[in-house]
């Protein structure tokens, strides 16, 4: 059993040996340790395995030395700019306040800028979050003043608790439980910890991890404006797609009364995407509710313990079992898309479903020697299916449905259309690929599936619904067997896009 302890090191030499000698008493093995003195020249993180009774001897010993503290401390570094007059003692009446509510100073920059004004700026240890808001409007009648974001300083000044500050403000914003916080705490620090280790800014690192968070918040409620499009089929069947600003997309296909939704977005986008289904789709509460995923990643199984059933590949069935015992997914098994997915789950309130409710589409426990290989048939309503499972490029379990005689590929993530997406789905994607390196498990394995997947498409003109961005339409020209998109030929087999 792991346990990461989020220590708060005293600023003395031979701290973490102290620290380590402490752990190590009881026979634990550390498994990682992570410091950044400029990022946080307090916060040590210490991950051990041992038994729960070693862990919980170990939590007793480091409470004890003081190093672990509590996780309602409420203490942090603000960082603010004043925009004083430049004149002697300018910064006096500022000062004055600043001992007035006993905050201490441990960061101050200021440079003279040619005007009748200069950019003061202070880092402010404080104890109590509350008192920064009343602190905030008393300043201001002395002078302007703004917080600065913590990737825009210098990389040096004394950010004590960074980490705390910087946990607590995440959950605050996106109104979740101490629990979560101090997953965020811990999996913000494997994820700089892991790109710092590729040289990697730990500054953007932190950056990307609060902006994505901003963009889940921004598009919450009466914001949620996901683009809806209906499209023909057959004469009995027809898909409206649903492409939300964050997360992939949901495709209703309706076939007479039968209903079947592929892919479902992200969970923190449960209420508005219900609003939606009973909008969309008369007596949805009442209907049984049917879901097919094109593989397992957190941002197409949100809102799978809504269903009734869920149909996926057999791989795909053993991640959501996994997960649903309380262990990795295949992602979390990748240590370069742990912690973004980790913290993914946190912020979205992923909960894996009830694995007695999957239905396993097909497959075979053999290795695959192809890119994708055919695992199975799949029917719904007047649409045949040729199903075929991918080895695993973009996440194993994997899969890709044609329909020959409609012309119709569903292809999951493995074939997304970059070229038509939103401007809000196009800012949405660019931080999974910098928290993650890639969003692809293999990235030349994923595009030997694309490319397989062009080359089993038949002369005709043929819609791809992909599982991010508008619906594709292209063309294969049975003369040549060279495949067309409506800009005219197609790029072959290069990725399309990150998503």
């Amino acid at each position: 059993m792991k346990k990461t302890y989020v220590t708060t090191m005293p600023d003395h030499v031979g701290a973490f040996l102290e620290a380590s000698r402490c752990i190590g008493s009881l026979g634990l093995n550390i498994t990682r340790v992570s410091y950044n003195k400029a990022v946080d020249m307090h916060t040590l993180f210490i991950e051990a395995e041992g038994t729960p009774e070693q862990l919980r001897q170990a939590d007793e010993k480091l409470t004890a030395i003081g190093y672990l503290q509590s996780d309602d401390a409420e203490r942090g570094v603000v960082l603010l700019e004043f925009r004083l007059r430049d004149v002697p003692g300018g910064v006096t009446e500022v000062l004055e306040l600043i001992r007035a509510f006993n905050f201490n100073i441990s960061y101050m920059s200021s440079q003279e800028g040619g005007g009748e004004y200069q950019q003061f700026k202070m880092g402010l240890f404080v104890e109590n979050q509350e008192q920064v808001s009343e602190f905030l409007l008393r300043a201001e009648k002395l002078c302007p003043v703004r917080v600065i974001d913590y990737n825009h300083a210098e990389k040096n000044f004394d950010n004590s608790i960074f980490y705390h500050s910087y946990a607590s403000a995440l959950t605050r914003k996106m109104g979740l439980s101490d629990e979560a916080r101090q997953e965020l705490l811990i999996y913000a620090n494997l994820a700089m910890q892991v790109l710092d280790e590729q040289g990697l800014s730990p500054y953007r690192t932190f950056d990307s991890i609060s902006r994505f968070a901003e963009l889940l918040m921004r598009h919450r409620a009466g914001a949620f404006a996901p683009r809806v499009t209906t499209h023909g089929v057959t004469e009995r069947t027809r898909i409206t797609l649903i492409e939300p600003p964050c997360g992939s997309n949901t495709a209703i296909v309706q076939c007479g009364e039968e209903t079947l939704f592929i892919d479902t977005g992200y969970a923190c986008y449960r209420e508005e995407m219900l609003d939606l289904f009973r909008r969309l789709i008369p007596g949805f509460d009442a209907m049984p509710k049917r879901a097919l995923i094109t593989h397992a990643d957190v941002d197409h199984c949100g809102l799978l313990p809504l269903f009734d059933t869920v149909e996926m590949s057999r791989r795909s069935a053993e991640c959501i079992r996994a997960e649903y015992a309380g262990e990795d997914g295949f992602r979390e098994r990748n240590p370069l898309h742990r912690p973004y997915i980790k913290i993914c789950k946190t912020l979205t309130g992923y909960r894996p479903m009830d694995p007695e409710r999957i239905r396993v589409i097909g497959g075979s426990e053999e290795p695959q020697t192809e890119p994708l290989e055919p695992i199975g048939r799949y029917t719904f309503g007047d649409l045949r299916f040729e199903v075929y499972e991918g080895m695993g490029g973009h996440l194993p379990g994997e899969i890709v449905l044609i329909d020959y005689a409609n012309k119709l590929a569903l292809t999951g993530d493995i074939y997304v259309n970059l070229k038509e997406m939103t401007a809000e789905q196009t800012a949405y994607n660019q931080y999974a690929p910098i928290l993650m390196t890639s969003v692809d498990t293999n990235p030349e394995l994923c595009l030997r599936e694309r490319a397989d997947v062009l080359q089993r498409l038949g002369a005709g003109e043929w819609r791809i619904f992909g599982a991010h961005g508008m619906r594709k339409e292209y063309r294969v020209h049975a003369a040549s067997g060279r495949a067309h998109g409506p800009e005219g030929p197609d790029a072959g087999p290069e990725r399309e896009a990150q998503a």
